[in-house]
């Protein structure tokens, strides 16, 4: 009783625009025909979705995306969650500080990078020809080679925080006593921290990993500020190809069957971390 009124909100505000989208993919709606009857064309948008190229490609490098970002945010996250787990002077502040990427808004994070990599008097470029590492200025999200690396060094500079956080408090909660018997036995600190310390912070790092992967894998915001889709498509997720789908080329129908698949799939992850929180579990239980 005292859920309900949650769940109606919940239910209203998600299941309604859910089941208005999934009507939408089994028909041929546009936008501009607001008064034109809308056709039930059943699952031509899926068949066609799941045989565009352009679709396909999308999905690529999304996967790409995020499998480079979130494996980074993990990495770096734990590394730095570990240092700042170390007795040192300024370790409080360092802490506070390394917040900060986190706090800052999407969109302004996204603006930051943009100037950083800006061709003409971007930071980056300064720095690395001062450096003696470039001999000329790049446009780094202005060249297909490089533009998905850009916005995937931008999204990790922001995003690694919130692991090492999780990091750190799960760090803080490893029995001391374990990792100095350990010490004692003779195990080096890298075996150590492979056998003892890792598998006791999983569960924590499990459940932040997904939901960042689930967040990377929707990816919109910072691709439609720094580079908007391009150069040359080679940064359009299947996020902004949705939206592309939907308000530049006005087709709803098969924009809403792009917009299920992406749900669909957002659905695999969200069951596979369930999966993989089940048997972590399972295992601490035993």
């Amino acid at each position: 009783m005292l859920l309900a009124p949650a769940m109606f909100v919940l239910a209203l505000i998600t299941m309604v625009p859910l089941a208005n989208t999934l009507w939408l993919s089994f028909t041929d709606t546009r936008i501009t025909a607001i008064a034109a009857p809308v056709h039930f064309i059943g699952l031509e948008n899926y068949i066609y979705a799941l045989t565009d190229p352009d679709f396909q490609a999308a999905l690529y490098r999304t996967l790409y995306f995020t499998i480079v970002s979130v494996g980074l945010e993990g990495v770096l996250g734990i590394a730095v969650a570990v240092l700042l787990n170390q007795p040192f002077r300024g370790r409080l502040v360092l802490r506070a500080l390394i917040i900060l990427p986190w706090a800052v808004p999407t969109i302004v994070n996204a603006v930051a990078w943009r100037l950083i990599y800006q061709p003409d008097y971007g930071a980056l470029n300064s720095l690395l020809y001062q450096l003696g590492l470039i001999s000329d200025y790049r446009s780094w999200i202005g060249d297909p080679s490089t533009a998905m690396n850009m916005v995937i060094l931008a999204d990790v500079w922001k995003n690694f925080p919130l692991v090492a956080y999780v990091a750190l408090a799960a760090l803080q909660t490893v029995p001391d006593d374990l990792l100095k018997a350990a010490a004692i036995e003779g195990a080096s600190p890298w075996k150590r921290f492979r056998s003892i310390t890792l598998p006791w912070i999983a569960g924590p790092l499990l459940v932040v990993m997904v939901l960042r992967t689930i967040e990377a894998f929707r990816v919109f915001d910072i691709i439609y500020v720094m580079t908007s889709g391009g150069p040359a498509d080679s940064t359009k997720t299947a996020s902004f190809f949705i939206y592309q789908e939907y308000f530049n080329y006005l087709r709803s129908g098969s924009g809403a069957s792009y917009a299920v698949l992406v749900a669909g799939i957002s659905a695999v992850l969200i069951l596979v971390y369930y999966s993989a929180a089940k048997r972590q579990a399972a295992g601490g239980t035993a």
